[in-house]
Formats: C-alpha cells, structure tokens, sequence
C-alpha cells in the first residue's frame, strides 16, 4: 500500500513542477513560495481536522516540535531553491535533478537513522544521481 501512496506523490510532484513553471512567469519566486504555502497551509490543517489528526495535538513533545520544525525549515528552503530553479532553467532539467532528493535521503537514513539498504536500492539511487550528472553536463 505504501507504493501507491508514493506514486500519487511522485504524480503531484510532477504537477507541481508543471504548475509552477506556469505560474512563476513574471512572479518574484519567493512571493511565489509564499502563496504556495499559504495554499498547503489551509489544505493540510483543513486535512487534519477532517480526518482528526488534531485530536493528538497534545501528545507532541518537544523533540517531536523540534523535528517538525526542522523539517518545515528544510521542506521551505527546498520549495524556495525549487521555484528559483524552475524559473531560470527547463522543468525537464530541474526535476530530475531535483530528485536527487531520493539519493540524498537513502544516504541520510543509513548515516542518520541506521536503517539498512540492499543492492538493488543502491543500484536505484546510483541511477538517479547518473542521470542527474548527465543532465547537468
């Protein structure tokens, strides 16, 4: 269950990038940003209500609060290089490149969270960075 919920976000993201390029032209790209969270703002608390997710909002501690918000800083500053990027390059180079996320983040969860990898994810996310040095060159 959990591929299909990562290929409905693999598409979103790719409506994303197309949505974005359309949407950027002539936009300052960190005003851009802004709107977009705002939108992902209403969408998520609204989400969250709806389904209940509010209800636990006191069981978080502070190391929960703190990688949240972390992870909001991080989730922000990618947003912001993102729309830089597709507003200067093609959005058939910035996405894959892009994606490099995905290696970035199998390295991370070995170094950082100890999880254990095998041939083929390796083999996978060495795709992914070729592909993304053959793009850039």
């Amino acid at each position: 269950m959990w591929w299909i919920f990562a290929l409905l976000s693999a598409f979103f993201a790719a409506l994303t990038a197309i949505f974005a390029k359309i949407g950027i032209k002539g936009v300052d790209t960190d005003l851009a940003t802004a709107i977009r969270t705002v939108v992902i703002l209403i969408l998520a608390w609204c989400i969250a209500f709806y389904r209940g997710g509010i209800a636990s909002i006191g069981s978080l501690t502070k190391y929960n609060l703190l990688f949240l918000t972390l992870s909001g800083i991080a989730t922000g500053l990618s947003w912001i290089f993102y729309f830089k990027a597709l507003q200067l390059g093609k959005v058939s180079q910035v996405a894959p490149i892009d994606k490099l996320s995905v290696a970035f983040a199998i390295i991370f969860s070995i170094v950082f969270l100890g999880e254990s990898t095998n041939l083929k994810t390796m083999i996978g996310a060495s795709c992914i960075v070729i592909g993304s040095i053959i793009i850039i060159l």
